[in-house]
């Protein structure tokens, strides 16, 4: 571990002090700019043979009790038991189990490219949505029924036999709902993990697909973001 810096190195409550000033800038997400303000109008610190002022001891212990409080409300709004993280902008999945990563997996999602249908005058955007959504179904060895702009983006006539929609291999082994046509299933194209091709599903390679599959149950929380 990196210890602290040389400012910090002196006297246990310049320590204190700067490591809860440390802790408020993590918290402050959560918590608003009111601790950030506040710091703000501090002064410089003392050199570290002086002993805290009054004014120093006071900030002290309101922002101790500010960490406090905002640990509590962060507390609340986490999760419990097992929920699935799906960062897009890096497309990495993080499986939570007890408040503990149990997994992080190199992902694919939505590429953001737009696709029209002339004809028809219709316009598919290929994002992964952003939110909290809830695994809806799980279904082992999916077939995918393809949409007619699967067959438009490849420059195909649009079929009327259903059996030519079907494609029994492209999702995978498993594939989760996660609604609104949206799955995180396995892919063909392991070596494309990590990068963002996809319609606006999340794929998976086959090792870490099993994991999760096998994890997650009907309802289990999925945050995308």
């Amino acid at each position: 571990m990196i210890g602290p810096p040389p400012a910090a190195a002196g006297r246990p409550g310049r320590r204190r002090l700067l490591a809860l000033r440390r802790l408020a800038g993590v918290l402050l997400p959560a918590g608003g700019l009111l601790v950030r303000a506040r710091l703000q109008r501090l002064h410089p610190p003392p050199p570290d043979a002086t002993p805290l002022g009054p004014a120093d001891q006071r900030e002290y212990r309101a922002l101790r009790q500010r960490a406090a409080a905002l640990e509590k409300q962060i507390a609340a709004l986490r999760p419990k038991g097992t929920y699935v993280i799906i960062d897009a902008g890096r497309n990495l999945l993080t499986l939570v189990k007890d408040d503990r990563p149990v997994l992080e997996a190199v992902c694919s999602t939505g590429s953001g490219r737009a696709l029209s249908d002339p004809v028809k005058k219709r316009l598919w955007v290929f994002d992964t949505p952003r939110g909290e959504f809830d695994v809806r179904a799980r279904h082992p060895n999916p077939v995918w029924v393809k949409p007619d702009w699967a067959f438009l983006e490849v420059g195909e006539p649009i079929p009327r036999d259903l059996a030519a929609r079907l494609a029994p291999t492209e999702l995978g082994d498993y594939a989760m709902d996660l609604g609104d046509g949206y799955l995180i299933h396995g892919t063909l194209y392991e070596r494309a993990l990590g990068l963002s091709i996809t319609h606006g599903c999340v794929r998976l390679g086959a090792r870490d697909l099993d994991t999760v599959y096998h994890s997650v149950r009907i309802g289990t929380p999925v945050y995308i973001f």
